[in-house]
This record gives C-alpha cells, structure tokens and sequence, in this order.
C-alpha cells in the first residue's frame, strides 16, 4: 500500500511539474542555412565606389540545410527587393523572400570594398511558415561588377526556443520538495 501511494505521489509530481515546463516563452525558430547565387547590377562600373545594387537576376537556390530545407527545393527562384543601399547601411524590409521565407534586413556592413571584391555582411529577421521571426546574418560577396553575386543567409543552431527560467526553476524545486517529503515519511514509517 506504501508503495502505491509513494507511486501515485511521483506520478503528480511529475504531471504538475510537466505542466511548468511544457511553456515556453518563445516558440520555434529557424534553424539552417540557404544560399543564392546570381546576379547583381550597381549604381556604379567600380565595385570600389559602388553604393547600392540597382537591380538582381536570374538569383536562385544553390543549397539548403535544416528547416529551409522542407519548404525550400535547389533551383528556386529568389525574389530580391531592390534597390538595395548598403552604403550607408539602409534596412531593406524584403531583401529576399523564397519557398515562403521572407528575410528583413535590418542593418549592414562593408567587410571588404576594392575594384576586385565587395564583400558585406548584413544582420536582420527572416520568417515565415509559422515559424517565430528569427535574427540572423546575410552575407554578400561580388568579385566584379559584372559577374555574379553571391548570396547566403544563415541562422545559427543556437536559435532554439527555450523553455522560460521561472517556470523550469519552480518546477524543479516543487519536485525537490515533493522528494524530500516522500522520503521523510518513508524514513519516520521504517
């Protein structure tokens, strides 16, 4: 009989500790990496003076991994907002949107600007597909004007919801004391 209730004890416990733990304060994000290429016409005939890219074309998926991979196919056509001012550093709500992903780009840098390279690293939110907004890092790299450009979007594997501190803390020490209890009476009952 002892043991019944001991059982039945842990079982609530773990019920009412399932119940602070199942919520979360944030929900699913986008974990995985896209890249584009294609191509991109500037403002300018120098990348080194260059400020913005008029118009993109012809920019498709060449790889995709983790969740862009479930709603995204090698070969989809991207479609790119533009113009795009990355000098001076211009949001660009729509940089790019595929297979029901939408990527804003809130800021970017110019890592590297001469006549053979510009290479610039934006950072912004891409969502889409019930999925929460999810910061991460766009990087652009061009080796002439008149070649292609390359595109990539990558969100780190470190971007997943975590259950919310408070919750996970009361709950651990509720099961904790719920222990302690239980074996105090199985101590004063032997």
């Amino acid at each position: 009989m002892k043991i019944c209730k001991l059982f039945f004890a842990l079982l609530v416990a773990g019920f009412v500790s399932s119940a602070f733990t199942s919520q979360r304060a944030e929900g699913a994000m986008i974990n995985g990496a896209i890249t584009m290429a294609g191509g991109a016409v500037y403002d300018t005939a120098s990348l080194a003076t260059a400020t913005r890219v008029n118009t993109f074309s012809d920019v498709s998926v060449m790889s995709r991994a983790g969740d862009f991979a479930s709603f995204v196919n090698v070969g989809d056509s991207v479609t790119m907002g533009s113009p795009w001012i990355f000098m001076p550093s211009t949001a660009t709500p729509g940089l790019w949107s595929v297979g029901g992903f939408t990527y804003d780009l809130s800021g970017s840098t110019v890592i590297l600007q001469n006549a053979d390279f510009l290479v610039i690293q934006g950072t912004g939110t891409i969502s889409g597909h019930g999925f929460d907004p999810t910061p991460g890092t766009w990087n652009f790299t061009s080796q002439s004007p008149s070649a292609d450009g390359v595109f990539s979007f990558s969100a780190s594997d470190g971007f997943a919801g975590v259950p919310e501190g408070g919750a996970t803390a009361a709950a651990l020490f509720g099961i904790g004391l719920i222990s302690i209890e239980l074996l105090r009476r199985k101590l004063l009952t032997a």
